[in-house]
């Protein structure tokens, strides 16, 4: 329609130009007044038909509606990442520190020599008890022969046995105390900072390092309680089988799989999620006590609402639809996405699976347009998905 329209102005216009020529005649001014004024009349009358043509041309759009099915999604939990044996040295004895065996960061084996604090006052106690366990031992000796031959009672014998228990107790106890001097490793793992330094007067109590069994380490993660109920529904008896994965700081995957050991007893009331607690392999000691990351964890889901990912726009990370009225007209909706499966949202909230959402065109409409749509089965659209809005 357009270029026959063309045409025909090209044509009027080659007719004003074989007819506009010099001449001051009255005739001619006349009629070269009256083409001019209809080639302008022509090209308004052909430009404004065209403007309006072109606005009121119905835009076709294509419609859809959310999709009920039964899934399960991967939902990432921030998780502290915690040891499964982390504990602090402490110093027992107060004394100087005489000895440093172990460096920071370094791997130690179970009763490795770690600390020693200055150990002279306690070899001297176990010396002294030593001697009066010794003298306890005479006195014994003595008191038995005397009592076997009828000098003095069997009082003084008892008496001179328990004086040797008591001895014997106050060696052991020295003892004890001297072998707090030496400072050892209870368990297989790596040492944390050192803060003292030698020859620091350490206090009975004293922090000296911090040792952590990194072998395997807990991820502790935090679980909605709707989340939590589908869990205990889909999962109830095969805990134990439970695989989740780590995705570190650097986004990065861990390389070995966990599995969910346990979930705590209690909701907590102000952010009503309950912790769960994965374990997690660490052959290479890639994990450290107090490092970050998130739990991959899938969640079946029953009776999900699900829709296409691109039948959503996002304002300040949140998430709205276009839901079509029973007058065709365009109303923006935000809604609540509880998980992400490929191109397809779960919705949790804000929508119901009998309206009408827009699935092409979501760029291209606003509050309160008309349109124009063909209905499309959800079905349909799920298996034939296209990552973006258009």
């Amino acid at each position: 329609m357009f270029a026959d329209e063309r045409k025909a102005a090209y044509n009027l216009t080659e007719v004003i130009a074989r007819y506009w020529k010099p001449n001051n005649h009255p005739f001619f001014i006349m009629k070269r007044t009256v083409l001019f004024t209809s080639l302008v009349a022509f090209l308004c009358q052909t430009g404004c038909k065209s403007a309006k043509e072109e606005k009121e041309e119905p835009g076709k759009y294509t419609v859809t509606s959310p999709a009920v099915i039964d899934t399960s999604f991967t939902k990432e939990y921030v998780s502290q990442i915690r040891s499964v044996r982390n504990i602090e040295i402490r110093a027992q004895e107060k004394g100087f520190l005489q000895n440093i065996y172990v460096d920071e960061g370094q791997f130690v084996k179970a009763g490795q020599l770690l600390f020693r604090i200055m150990p002279k006052v306690y070899e001297a106690e176990v010396l002294k008890t030593q001697a009066e366990t010794k003298a306890a031992e005479i006195e014994l000796q003595n008191a038995r022969s005397l009592a076997e031959k009828n000098i003095v009672s069997k009082n003084e014998q008892a008496m001179a046995e328990a004086k040797l228990d008591q001895a014997k107790a106050e060696m052991a106890l020295a003892k004890l105390h001297l072998s707090f001097t030496e400072i050892r490793a209870p368990f297989d793992g790596t040492i944390d900072r050192i803060p003292k330094k030698l020859g620091s007067l350490i206090d009975e109590g004293e922090l000296l390092t911090s040792l952590s069994d990194n072998s395997e380490m807990f991820a502790y993660f935090n679980v909605s309680e709707p989340e939590y109920l589908e869990y205990q529904a889909n999962t109830r008896g095969h805990l134990n089988k439970s695989k989740v994965n780590l995705l570190l700081a650097n986004n990065r995957p861990l390389p070995y799989k966990g599995v969910v050991e346990t979930i705590e007893s209690e909701f907590d009331n102000e952010t009503g999620n309950i912790a769960f607690r994965a374990k997690f392999p660490n052959p290479d000691r890639l994990l450290k006590h107090g490092e970050t990351g998130k739990v991959l964890m899938t969640i079946p889901v029953s009776k999900a609402l699900v829709i296409p990912q691109k039948t959503t726009y996002e304002i300040q990370d949140k998430k709205y639809v276009f839901v079509i009225d029973r007058n065709n007209v365009v109303r923006s909706r935000n809604i609540s996405v509880s998980g992400q499966l490929p191109d397809l949202y779960v919705v949790s909230g804000g929508l119901s699976a009998d309206e009408r959402i827009l699935l092409e065109g979501v760029q291209k409409v606003k509050d309160d347009d008309k349109i124009a749509y063909e209905y499309q089965r959800p079905e349909e659209v799920i298996n034939h998905l296209r990552l973006k809005a258009e």
